[in-house]
């Protein structure tokens, strides 16, 4: 018997201290979990249909509260719950209404009309399989954590972007705070940051520090929020949230202040739920505080529009205020409120089943009324309240208000003087509570294996990211040497291109000094050639005048100063119509014709087929071979020579012209001469094959000369000289 009894006595020590620790953790994660179980984020995009483009700014309100709107991707999230009705508005199109009826992602399709506005299409969206995964995800996340977090996994493997891989990280860091995994939650929130900035997401991260004890963290999280950057209702829960963490620390003075700054948004911009959760947290933190006047006004008011919206939210705000009541010893109150709530719980449990982990259960507030009568002494009416409590829990299997209810029960028969029961009602309390020994050891065993298969998942998750970020800085890495290349090829282009660009301006730079000194040496050679000539010329007047024979000077100066002025005419130019050389060798001949008319006989001749105004030829170029025939070759032969001057058609674009006298030849001529004679001769030869070099440079072998004898290889005592210069057309 002793060790049956010491047996128990341990049975119930665990068991009293895992329900204190159970109730103490349900108090501070009360208002958090009835939040989260209502509330969920809903997904949306809102785009022009014919050319999927975004459309940013538009506002998504809930019932009438402004919370947020599209960002430039078009894309917009919104917290919300089942049956409240979206306002979806933009001065382009109409409103639309929507009403949500589950966590769905939705797409707003919006047509462009002639008017410039737009027409709109409201349908829900499974546009890829990433998506679909999420969605999966969503859907299992309060049904089955390891299936929720596999699709997480999949939509890891399906993510094509940054962003994508954020909103994966996202999901998964909701799924562990429903499953109060809260370390893994603050992990996975920080990843999906580092790849994409959100405020939403940062929010939650913050809850997901306090949910963790890691108060100092959330509150450096709430703080470091840019407020100008948030929606109006994320900027309540922002206050809302440093009030839930200053509670948590028990600064209650610092909790109301952030309440009561949540509030006063929520009021402005009508957000009507949050005025009600921030009047009932304020209430809370003033009860806390030890305010209980201060507390029971805030209750009062969130029980009032708690009212106002619906039943549950209606039965939270009265059992709130009932748990108030019986801390404050105010027995009545506290069990008239559970009796409305039993009776509204009924009505709701008509339409939905509640958990038996909610406090939303009708045997919990019955054996809270028993528990308030039994302080009242009033154990006659407590009895029946204790009963039904256990015989509900019993029914539905909740061995903790079981337990509590028989323990109660017993203890009521004890002070009632009824002690068979009270006996008989331990020996139940014994047995229950060795059920829910049991059930416990089963729960902890479910909660090792289901925390190691939730490790090594996480395991699996965060060995997708290190090979992904190990991808990626390995990508980064062949990208910035890639970069590297190409800066260096590109700077080679470059300074490849500049040497071009160099070497090109100083080959124009040599090829223009190149031709001005071409030309300054063709005006030297034209230079010294002209007095030249005009020397000859003068040499020929002063035999005439010598002579006296006057008239005859004057004749041939009239003639030579035709020649000289057509020569001065031309004598800056480097190339003449072959018309105007022409002309000019006719002049020239007819004065040394005049000159040594008993000497030679000369014949020019033109082909009918040349157009003698197609061709160019540089001035003064046949004059010196046509001197140079007549005084040193036909000059000193004994009887009259014969000067022939023919331009002939060698083909469509060259010409020959030949300059052919049957004088003493070049042999001979050199023989007679004297030395200052030779030196003259070879100069102005000399002169003429420079000019004919610089010319061909400049215009690409235009003219082409060749002298011989003419009578080559004959016996002719005479050879003759032979000049053929052959002409091209530009």
């Amino acid at each position: 018997m002793k060790h049956i009894k010491l047996y128990i006595s341990s049975i119930l020590l665990f068991i009293c201290s895992y329900t204190l620790y159970a109730q103490q953790s349900d108090s501070v994660n009360k208002e958090t979990k009835n939040v989260n179980e209502a509330y969920f984020y809903v997904r949306g995009l809102v785009k022009e249909e014919d050319t999927n483009e975004a459309i940013e700014d538009v506002n998504i309100q809930i019932n009438g509260g402004a919370y947020t709107a599209s960002n430039g991707a078009g894309e917009f999230r919104v917290r919300t719950k089942i049956g409240d009705e979206l306002v979806i508005s933009h001065k382009d199109f109409e409103t639309v209404y929507y009403v949500v009826k589950s966590d769905e992602r939705i797409t707003l399709n919006v047509r462009s009309l002639a008017s410039g506005s737009y027409d709109k299409t409201l349908k829900k969206t499974q546009n890829n399989s990433f998506n679909n995964l999420i969605d999966s995800a969503l859907v299992y996340k309060k049904k089955s954590a390891e299936k929720s977090i596999q699709f997480v996994t999949e939509s890891l493997k399906n993510s094509t972007s940054v962003k994508q891989n954020a909103e994966a990280f996202e999901v998964l860091s909701d799924i562990y705070m429903h499953w109060k995994q809260y370390d893994l939650a603050v992990s996975n929130y920080r990843i999906s940051l580092n790849s994409f900035q959100s405020n939403e997401v940062k929010i939650r991260l913050a809850i997901a520090y306090m949910m963790n004890n890691n108060y100092q963290e959330s509150v450096s999280v709430f703080k470091d929020l840019n407020t100008k950057e948030l929606s109006n209702y994320q900027l309540v829960e922002l206050y809302e949230g440093l009030g839930d963490v200053y509670y948590r620390m028990k600064d209650y003075k610092k909790s109301i202040s952030s309440y009561n700054e949540g509030l006063s948004v929520a009021q402005k911009y009508l957000i009507t739920p949050k005025v009600t959760d921030l009047n009932s947290k304020i209430a809370q933190s003033f009860d806390a505080s030890g305010s209980t006047d201060k507390a029971e006004e805030y209750y009062n008011n969130s029980l009032s529009l708690a009212s106002k919206e619906n039943k549950k939210r209606a039965v939270e705000e009265k059992i709130k205020f009932a748990d108030f009541n019986n801390s404050n010893r105010n027995f009545a109150d506290e069990i008239r409120m559970r009796e409305e709530a039993i009776l509204d719980i009924e009505d709701i449990e008509t339409d939905s089943v509640i958990d038996i982990e909610s406090d939303f259960t009708t045997q919990k507030q019955n054996y809270k009324i028993g528990n308030a009568l039994y302080m009242q002494r009033n154990y006659a009416e407590a009895i029946p309240y204790l009963e039904k409590s256990r015989a509900e829990a019993t029914e539905r299997k909740d061995l903790v208000v079981e337990k509590d209810a028989t323990r109660k029960l017993s203890e009521v028969f004890k002070e009632s003087g009824d002690y068979e029961s009270a006996l008989k009602t331990y020996e139940e309390y014994t047995k229950s509570v060795e059920a829910l020994y049991v059930k416990k050891e089963q729960q902890i065993t479910q909660a090792a294996r289901f925390n190691k298969n939730i490790a090594e998942q996480q395991n699996r998750i965060t060995s997708l990211e290190s090979d992904r970020e190990l991808s990626e800085s390995r990508y980064q890495l062949n990208q910035e040497q890639n970069k590297n290349q190409k800066i260096i090829i590109y700077s080679l282009i470059g300074g490849l291109l500049l040497l071009l660009f160099a070497a090109y301006l100083m080959y124009k730079y040599i090829k223009q000094q190149r031709l001005a000194n071409n030309l300054l040496a063709l005006k030297s050679l034209r230079s010294q050639m002209n007095p030249h000539f005009i020397f000859n010329a003068l040499n020929s007047v002063n035999s005439f005048i010598a002579t006296n024979d006057e008239r005859t000077a004057n004749k041939y100066l009239s003639d030579f100063s035709k020649l000289m002025r057509a020569v001065l005419e031309n004598s800056e130019q480097d190339f003449i119509p072959l018309e105007k050389e022409v002309e000019l060798l006719q002049l020239y001949t007819k004065l040394e014709h005049f000159r040594f008319q008993d000497k030679f006989e000369y014949n020019i001749t033109v082909d009918k087929a040349i157009n003698v105004s197609d061709f160019q030829i540089p001035p003064m170029l046949l004059q010196p071979y046509i001197e140079n025939a007549v005084w040193h070759g036909l000059r000193y032969k004994e009887e009259k020579g014969q000067l022939d001057i023919s331009i002939i058609k060698k083909s469509k674009d060259e010409i020959t012209i030949t300059i052919a006298d049957n004088g003493i030849g070049r042999e001979k001529s050199k023989a007679l001469k004297t030395e200052n004679q030779q030196k003259q001769n070879s100069k102005g030869m000399g002169n003429i094959k420079k000019r004919v070099a610089i010319l061909n440079e400049m215009y690409k072998d235009k003219v082409d000369v060749f002298i011989d004898e003419l009578y080559q290889g004959q016996a002719e005592e005479d050879k003759g000289t032979k000049v053929v210069v052959t002409l091209k057309r530009d």
